[in-house]
């Protein structure tokens, strides 16, 4: 994708989530049917952290994964953001729980990450790779930083494919959580991209093949909820000696 395509993007989506973090929290409740805590402990079981681990946290928002990747596995991760917004309401979730000496929060980009390679056992993103750019450098980036044999997870919403549940799903995509994002975030337009960039995602077997393109091994993914989300986890190979 062009920058002349990339830059408007980017500085719509900057502008939804620096107006939506008040409410980002409450507002992820009402997106996932209250499914995105459930969801995340699914994902850190499949992850299965060891001690000292560290990780990156892309598009880390408020910073419940992070503070999830903290607790488990004692070592030290980074939240990165590009909204400073965001990032100061994680900023109060990770002081309050007295994780500061474990938690780095950046203000960054996702497209081009400010550490070297091979930094980090896991790099992960919930909910945030519908809204970059280009997703393929996301996840290159992801790659990038982490270890041989480390871990690329993604969280995200998805595509059901089987119906009534499915028609149910757009109907509520698009019709009313627009409307609830206004009734309760005083946010129509910003919650109307959220159905707009769901759209345009690719489905979950179509992400797994990206996945599989750009070089990441063992590529799993797994529905959720009837396909309403899913996590898919691929692992940086490892090289021949």
């Amino acid at each position: 994708m062009s920058n002349s395509t990339s830059e408007p993007k980017e500085q719509f989506v900057h502008s939804v989530f620096e107006s939506i973090a008040p409410k980002y929290d409450m507002m992820n409740d009402i997106i996932s049917f209250r499914r995105h805590k459930a969801w995340r402990k699914f994902t850190m079981n499949k992850m299965s952290m060891s001690p000292g681990d560290t990780a990156i946290d892309l598009c880390c928002g408020t910073c419940d994964w992070t503070i999830s990747m903290a607790e488990a596995s004692g070592g030290q991760i980074v939240g990165l953001d590009f909204s400073e917004n965001m990032l100061e309401f994680g900023r109060r979730k990770v002081n309050e729980r007295g994780l500061h000496d474990r938690i780095s929060l950046v203000q960054g980009n996702a497209m081009e990450l400010p550490f070297e390679d091979n930094a980090f056992q896991y790099a992960t993103i919930g909910f945030g790779l519908r809204n970059v750019p280009d997703l393929r450098q996301v996840l290159r980036e992801m790659q990038r930083v982490v270890k041989p044999g480390g871990m690329v997870v993604c969280l995200e919403l998805s595509k059901p494919t089987w119906q009534p549940f499915k028609g149910i799903y757009y109907f509520y995509f698009e019709k009313m959580m627009p409307q609830l994002g206004k009734l309760f975030a005083k946010r129509y337009e910003q919650y109307k991209w959220l159905p707009d960039s769901l759209a345009v995602f690719p489905g979950r077997d179509e992400l797994a093949q990206i996945f599989t393109e750009i070089g990441l091994k063992k590529v799993q993914a797994y529905p959720l909820m009837g396909g309403i989300a899913a996590l898919h986890i691929g692992v940086k190979e490892t090289p021949y000696v």
